[in-house]
Formats: structure tokens, sequence, C-alpha cells
């Protein structure tokens, strides 16, 4: 194929994902959007190409190790190894202790750290033989400072991302492939405008008022720092998760 660099993003339908997408397309990548939501999917990939960029959307549920490595092996198979890998797709549902169930946790897991784990795996090795990549993995702050109430499920599924991000730097390292971490803070999405899971519109407003930079993030924010960390900017860079929230985890006293 043609001599582009490629990245394949995990819930690229909407949200940060969407955002993370269209950077990259912008930048001049190759973009595999994936997610579940193939209308969405298929938008952003739209978007990126009337924009002079290139992308094609494949449906991927990330809970599937069959689809992870189908898909993997095919991009590979045509485009060499990948680039950058994104493990963004995650989901967070509000569950109070007492209603917790197994299966509701695992399912959370399953997504939101497994998933990205499904994902490195597949893509590592081909990544190691050629001597490079790069990984970003998405947590939150409620997965590295703040306990998030209704939500233990989640949070304890994005303080395992940090854990994974610091095992795979670690291990892939000396094959020249970088894993970082980014951790949002209050970002107008699709999940913190849910008002069943989660702040809801009014709630998400009122977060802006003790945020230090006095408003909440917007996707495209965190989307550039992703596109930092894949790049040779940060070619020094592995094991990191970085938090990017206007100033809220140290401005809270």
């Amino acid at each position: 194929m043609e001599n582009k660099k490629t990245v394949l993003i995990t819930g690229a339908g909407i949200g940060i994902g969407r955002a993370t997408a269209l950077a990259f397309g912008a930048a001049g990548y190759h973009v595999f959007v994936t997610d579940i939501l193939k209308a969405e999917g298929n938008e952003v990939v739209k978007t990126i190409c009337e924009a002079g960029g290139s992308a094609e959307f494949h449906k991927l549920d990330v809970t599937s190790t069959g689809q992870v490595n189908a898909l993997v092996a095919s991009i590979e198979k045509m485009w060499g190894a990948l680039d950058v890998v994104v493990g963004n797709a995650g989901i967070a549902h509000r569950v109070p202790l007492g209603e917790m169930t197994d299966q509701k946790w695992d399912q959370t897991f399953d997504i939101d750290l497994k998933g990205i784990f499904r994902v490195a795996r597949a893509a590592a090795p081909t990544m190691r033989a050629a001597g490079r990549g790069a990984i970003i993995a998405v947590s939150s702050i409620m997965g590295v400072a703040y306990g998030w109430d209704e939500h233990a499920h989640y949070s304890a599924a994005k303080a395992g991302v940090v854990g994974l991000v610091r095992g795979l730097a670690v291990e892939l390292a000396g094959d020249g492939v970088r894993v970082n971490g980014i951790a949002p803070g209050y970002i107008r999405s699709a999940q913190s405008l849910s008002v069943q899971h989660s702040l809801g519109p009014e709630g998400l407003e009122k977060a802006g008022e003790f945020i230090p930079m006095g408003r909440v993030g917007e996707p495209d924010e965190i989307a550039d720092v992703i596109l930092f960390l894949a790049s040779n900017a940060a070619r020094y860079m592995t094991g990191q998760t970085v938090v990017v929230d206007g100033g809220l985890l140290v401005g809270r006293y």
C-alpha cells in the first residue's frame, strides 16, 4: 500500500474517539475507524475523506477476541504493522453497589480494560517485529485520582488501564514500541451528557465552575494530546498516563 502511517482507533464513532479519528485523519494518517456503531463510524469516515484524508470503517466489538484478531491480521496483510493503536472504546453505566451484579462488573471490565488489552495483544507482535509503534490507552481521572459513586466498576477498570499501560510499556520498550495512557477530566461527550449514567447537561456545566480553567473540556482537546503521544515528539515517553483535565486535580483543595 501507499507509504502512509496507519492508526486503528476503537470506539471511534462518537465523542473522544470520533475527535481522535478526525485529528489523525487531518495529520495524514490512514485511519481505521472501528466501533459497534456502524452509521456513526461511516459518518466519521465520510468526514475524514471529504476533508482530503483517508479512512475506512470496520465494525468491531472489542469484547470479541476473534473479531479483534481477524481485523488486525487483515490490516497487517494489506498495510504491514500498524503505526498507532488507540484503545478508546468504553462504557460508564451508573450501578449502585447494591445492584451490582457479576455480569455488569464483568461487562465493564471486558470493554473498558480487556478491550484495550485485546487490541494491544493483537497488534504488538508485528509492531515489535517492525521495531516501532505507539499504543495509547484511554483511562480517566476516575481511574487515577477520584472515586465515583455508583461507578465503582468503571473506576476500577480505568485504574486497571493505568496498570496495563505500565506493564506493557516495560515489556515492549526494548522493541521500539511505546505505550502511554491519557486520563481525561470532564469532557463534553455523550457519556458525560447522559442524565441516566453521568452528570447530564446541567451537571456538566456546573462542573465547569470548579475546574480552574473555568470550563469542561472538548473531545478535540483530548484528541490533540493523543496525537502528540503517538508522534515523534513523544519519542522518549512511555509508561505514562497523562491527565488532561483543565487543572481539576491540582486545583481541588
